[in-house]
């Protein structure tokens, strides 16, 4: 956050597709002539293709593609499958590169020439009763070769199983439980089975159910499907619902949030803590960084003098932070930025990290952490491509070392997080993991998922962005509160992780803010008062949202808006708080 930065959004050829999450389907190839043993491109629309005795990876053909101009040799076919559904997709592929999709959602490619390898790939369709899977290869980049190429799951139509239920409504929610209930599916039902992720958790004959066991204040994704003798009917949409017993942190229903530069003026002057006005609820101090990338050791220091003329004494900066807190106030110090790379590489580095981290809370006596990793902090391996068991060590020293620091300070400590999008939403359409693309794309979303239970707001900056795609599979551009209403939707919402067939549950709404700049010069992405507070409205009371249509529902208790930054505000007037404190103070 430091300076403005474009994160770079990968130019790529495939849009992701919409949906929510369901369990696996029961395998079987839907494709007509799959492996070419027709001797033929029977079953596929091609160009610039045929088939051939060899190379073959087995029986006796293959496809052979050759891009000729402007044209990359694109062989596809179109099949009918069940909404709501996960399918796998592989194929055999030689040739430099290929590529094997879905058109209109996930992809992967391959740069292997020498020999045969396997791509492969899952996706979940919405509403839709078809889908066409394409490989083609790249402009000028010569032959690309396929063999034995496979789409499983069920087929559209299956005769006799049920129709898809309706989408479960939450009834009555406690600390341990939530009741659900949905229109009944029409056909012969023998009974239906509730699914949170994969895992059947209740079965019954009936059109409603009670999830018991559940842990207090925890987010959880439930799909219904119907059975009977024939199989199973494709899943319901999905429904989020949070259990109670969430712990009160203090703040108001609707926060003003902001980042003071605490150890450096980056052009917009010096705010001494104490003339930081009352309308910011939660004060970010940026920033802490570390001595080196991968130390793990955090240092926070002042701003100096010749930097920062006008900056206060260190005993007037720990006296205004304790007068901040004793009017209900949380100040936090935010690790990272734009220059702060932090890489918690080894277990040492993450011990290193949650010691110097409480030195400087138990210092100024702070309330909480503020996570604002950038650049290349996070990042995940070839192969880690769950989400909900990250492997990759980065990601899992920073959730355990996070988990520390919550056990350490108990249930009032303060944990928020400023990913940009490219880390988050863009997780939609790629997934790192997956070598999809940029390994960094989503790679905030495992430890927003370890961490939901006990993070106190997200606030993805939605500034210094590219164009995202949203959940009606439309890329949004920043500025304009289409980009806000969108972007926040799909926190709330949630959505399947690009390429792993895998959901990702929306948070709470009390656990979402909205990331801006406070001015033209804060960051690129500037959006009006007013367009702010048009998306807003959409949001908390669904008014105002234009063509979108709201995927996770209205939102009252969102949390409210954060700034980058409190400085740059007062150098511009005091515009964002003085038009966004009002206005959420008299939001329901």
């Amino acid at each position: 956050m430091r300076r403005p930065r474009l994160s770079v959004i990968l130019a790529a050829a495939v849009l992701a597709l919409s949906g929510l999450a369901a369990g696996p389907a029961e395998a079987a190839n839907l494709l007509t002539n799959p492996g070419f043993e027709a001797g033929s491109l029977s079953g596929w629309t091609c160009a610039n293709a045929t088939t051939v005795s060899t190379p073959v990876h087995g029986g006796g053909y293959a496809l052979a593609g050759t891009p000729v101009g402007a044209d990359y040799a694109q062989c596809a076919q179109t099949v009918s499958v069940q909404p709501n559904t996960t399918y796998t997709v592989s194929a055999w592929v030689r040739g430099n590169p290929v590529y094997l999709g879905i058109t209109g959602g996930a992809s992967t490619w391959s740069g292997n020439s020498g020999a045969y390898n396997q791509l492969s790939l899952t996706f979940t369709t919405g509403n839709q009763t078809s889908a066409q899977l394409y490989l083609h290869g790249w402009y000028g980049a010569g032959t690309y070769y396929a063999d034995d190429v496979v789409l499983d799951g069920p087929g559209g139509n299956t005769p006799g199983t049920p129709g898809a239920p309706g989408v479960p409504a939450t009834g009555a929610v406690t600390n341990s439980s939530i009741a659900l209930s949905w229109g009944a599916s029409a056909g012969t039902v023998t009974g239906y089975r509730v699914y949170e992720g994969a895992t059947v958790v209740a079965t019954g004959t009936g059109t409603s159910a009670t999830i018991s066991g559940l842990g207090a204040c925890s987010t959880h994704s439930y799909a219904v499907a119907a059975y009977n003798s024939a199989g199973e009917s494709p899943k319901s949409a999905t429904t989020s619902a949070t259990t109670t017993g969430c712990v009160d942190t203090g703040l108001p229903k609707h926060a003003l949030i902001g980042y003071q530069h605490a150890s450096f003026a980056n052009g917009s002057g010096y705010v001494r803590m104490a003339d930081i006005p009352a309308a910011w609820d939660i004060i970010d101090l940026a920033f802490g960084e570390p001595t080196s990338v991968t130390s793990g050791d955090i240092r926070f220091t002042r701003c100096p003098v010749a930097e920062c003329p006008n900056v206060e004494s260190d005993a007037d900066f720990n006296a205004a932070i304790k007068a901040k807190q004793a009017q209900g106030k949380k100040v936090l110090i935010s690790i990272g930025g734009q220059n702060g790379q932090v890489q918690l590489t080894t277990t040492a580095a993450r011990d290193k990290f949650v010691s110097s981290v409480s030195a400087i809370i138990d210092k100024y006596g702070l309330n909480g952490l503020d996570v604002d990793f950038e650049g290349h902090s996070l990042s995940l391996n070839a192969g880690d491509t769950d989400f909900r068991n990250p492997t990759t060590p980065v990601i899992v020293n920073l959730i355990s070392a996070l988990k520390s620091l919550k056990a350490k300070y108990g249930s009032g400590f303060v944990l928020t997080m400023a990913p940009e999008t490219f880390f988050v939403q863009v997780g939609y359409q790629f997934y790192g993991g997956t070598s999809a693309g940029d390994a960094r794309t989503g790679a905030y979303l495992p430890v927003i998922h370890a961490l939901r239970d006990s993070l106190t707001v997200l606030h993805v900056q939605d500034y210094n962005s590219g164009p995202v795609m949203g959940l009606d599979n439309q890329y949004h551009n920043m500025g304009g509160a289409d980009f806000h209403i969108a972007m926040t939707d799909m926190l709330k919402a949630g959505f399947t992780v690009a390429n792993t067939g895998q959901f990702f549950p929306g948070l709470r709404p009390d656990q979402i803010a909205i990331g801006l700049p406070a001015a033209v010069s804060a960051g690129n992405g500037y959006t009006s008062p007013a367009d702010v507070q048009t998306a807003v409205n959409c949001l908390v009371k669904g008014s105002g949202c234009g063509s979108y249509t709201l995927r996770g529902g209205t939102s009252p208790a969102l949390r409210g808006l954060m700034t980058w930054s409190i400085n740059w505000d007062k150098y511009y007037n005091w515009e964002f708080q003085n038009s966004h404190e009002p206005f959420l103070n008299s939001l329901p």
